[in-house]
C-alpha cells in the first residue's frame, strides 16, 4: 500500500496537477479574503486588472509551446534545434514586452482612474513583469525531455511564498495595489526559476553531443522566426480570441454595471474555473501519449482520443451536478451574505466547465492534426458572440446575462464548431462510432 502511494505521489500527472491546483487554490482563498476583507467593488478591481493580465498570456506565449518542441524533433541537427528554441524564445519575450506597453496604453485609456497613485505604478509593473513568462518554453522542453517533478515544485514553491505574502499583506492593511506588486514578482520569479532549472537539468540533444550554452541572442534566427510566425499564426490568434471570449464577461460588466458587480460575478467564476485545472494539466500531460499514437497509427490515435475525451466529460458532469446543488449553501458561507447573488451566477456558469473539459482535449487534436485555422475560427466567432451575447443580456438580467452568454460561448467554441467543418465532422463520427474491441486494444 505504501509504496503504490509513493508511486502514485511521483506520477508526472499527479506532480504537475499539484501545482495548478495549489495555485488555483491560493487564488480561490485570496478571492475569498478579499471579498470578506475588501468587500465586492474591490473585488472587482484586483479582477479587472488581473482580466487585462490574461489577455496578455496568449499574446506572449504566440502558439509556440508544442510546436516548438514538435519541429525541434524535425531539425537536421542539435545545433539548429538550440537556435529554434532560442529563437522561439527571444519572439515570446519581444512579443510579449510590446503587448505589455500596448495593454498600459489602453488601460490608461478605458480606466483613468486606475491608473493614479498606488495602483497607477503597481499595474504598468504587473504587465511588463508578466514578460517574462516568455521563458516558460524552456519547461514545456524540459517536460519532452522526461523532467516534471522539479519544475512543478519550484512552481509550487513560489506560490506558496507569494500566496504567504499576500496573506501577510492583507492583514496588515494593505490594498489591491500591494496584491499586484506581489503578482508581479510572482511572474518575474516563475521564468528566471524555469530557465534555471532549464540549465541545470537539460540533457544532450544527442548521446554524442554536448550540452547546449545558455540562452543568447545570437543564437536567434530571421529565417527560423519568420517560419515559426507563419506556423503559429493561427494558434497566437486563436489564444488571443480566446481569452477575449474566457474573460470579456468581467471587463464587460466593469464597463457597464460597475466594479461591484463584476466583483460579484468574479466571486462565483473563480469557484468554476477552479475546476479547469483537472483538463489543463492532464491534457498537457497526455500530449506526447497522443503525439506518439498518432505517429503510430490512426486508429490507435482514435481510441487515445475516444478515452481521454469519454473521461474528461465524465468528470465536469459529476462536477456541474454537485456545485450546482452546493452553490447555494456554498457561495454565502465562502464569501458572506452580501454575495448572495452569485450563487444563480455559479449555478449557470459551472456548466460551462462540461464544455472547457473537452476544448482542451480537441485543442490538442487540431494542434496534432494540424487543423490550427479551425482553433482561430472557433475561438474566434465565439468571442463575437460571448460579446455580443453580453452587451444584449447584461443590461437585461445583469450577471446573470453574463454567465448564461459565457455558457453559451464557451459550447460552441468547445464542441458544437466540429460539426461545421467536413473533416472534424468525419473525425467526431470516427471517434463515436470506434469500436468497443479496438478502442480496448489500442488504447
Amino acid at each position: 500500500m505504501l509504496a503504490t502511494l509513493t508511486k502514485l505521489l511521483k506520477a508526472r500527472a499527479v506532480v504537475m496537477l499539484a501545482d495548478k491546483m495549489v495555485k488555483l487554490i491560493a487564488g480561490a482563498v485570496l478571492t475569498i479574503l478579499l471579498a470578506r476583507m475588501l468587500g465586492a467593488a474591490e473585488l472587482g478591481i484586483f479582477a479587472i486588472v488581473m482580466a487585462w493580465s490574461a489577455f496578455l498570456v496568449p499574446i506572449g506565449s504566440m502558439g509556440l509551446n508544442n510546436i516548438v518542441v514538435r519541429r525541434m524533433q524535425q531539425q537536421p541537427s542539435g545545433a539548429a534545434a538550440m537556435s529554434l528554441l532560442y529563437t522561439a524564445v527571444a519572439l515570446r519575450l519581444g512579443t510579449a514586452l510590446l503587448a505589455a506597453m500596448l495593454a498600459i496604453g489602453l488601460f490608461w485609456w478605458f480606466y483613468p482612474e486606475l491608473m493614479q497613485g498606488h495602483t497607477g505604478l503597481a499595474v504598468p509593473m504587473l504587465f511588463v513583469l508578466q514578460s517574462f513568462f516568455g521563458l516558460l518554453l524552456f519547461e514545456f522542453y524540459l517536460h519532452y525531455q522526461g523532467t516534471f517533478r522539479s519544475l512543478a515544485l519550484v512552481k509550487i514553491a513560489i506560490t506558496c511564498l507569494s500566496f504567504a505574502a499576500k496573506l501577510l499583506l492583507l492583514l496588515s492593511g494593505y490594498g489591491i495595489a500591494s496584491l499586484l506588486w506581489m503578482t508581479a514578482l510572482e511572474f518575474l520569479l516563475v521564468g528566471l526559476s524555469q530557465y534555471g532549472l532549464y540549465r541545470r537539468r537539460q540533457q544532450p540533444w544527442q548521446q554524442s553531443e554536448p550540452l547546449w550554452p545558455g540562452f543568447s541572442w545570437r543564437f536567434v534566427r530571421l529565417e527560423q522566426a519568420k517560419a515559426l510566425l507563419k506556423r503559429s499564426s493561427w494558434l497566437w490568434l486563436s489564444g488571443i480570441v480566446s481569452v477575449i471570449y474566457l474573460k470579456i464577461d468581467v471587463v464587460m460588466l466593469g464597463a457597464m454595471a460597475g466594479a461591484e458587480q463584476a466583483g460579484l460575478y468574479a466571486a462565483a467564476s473563480r469557484l468554476s474555473e477552479l475546476w479547469y485545472v483537472f483538463p489543463a494539466t492532464l491534457a498537457a500531460r497526455y500530449y506526447p501519449d497522443m503525439l506518439k499514437a498518432y505517429q503510430h497509427s490512426w486508429p490507435r490515435y482514435l481510441a487515445r482520443l475516444r478515452r481521454f475525451a469519454g473521461l474528461f466529460l465524465g468528470a465536469a458532469l459529476v462536477i456541474a451536478v454537485l456545485m450546482s446543488l452546493a452553490a447555494s449553501w456554498l457561495v454565502p458561507t465562502l464569501f458572506g451574505a452580501d454575495f448572495a447573488p452569485a450563487i444563480s451566477v455559479l449555478q449557470i456558469h459551472i456548466w460551462a466547465g462540461c464544455f472547457i473539459f473537452v476544448r482542451y482535449l480537441i485543442s490538442q487534436h487540431l494542434v496534432i492534426t494540424e487543423q490550427e485555422p479551425l482553433s482561430l475560427l472557433s475561438h474566434g466567432i465565439a468571442a463575437l458572440l460571448n460579446v455580443g451575447l453580453n452587451w444584449w443580456l447584461i443590461p437585461i438580467m445583469g450577471i446573470q446575462g453574463a454567465a448564461w452568454a459565457t455558457l453559451i460561448a464557451y459550447a460552441y467554441a468547445s464542441f458544437f464548431f466540429l460539426f461545421f467543418s467536413a473533416t472534424t465532422r468525419k473525425q467526431l463520427w470516427q471517434v463515436l462510432r470506434l469500436p468497443a474491441k479496438a478502442n480496448k486494444d489500442q488504447s
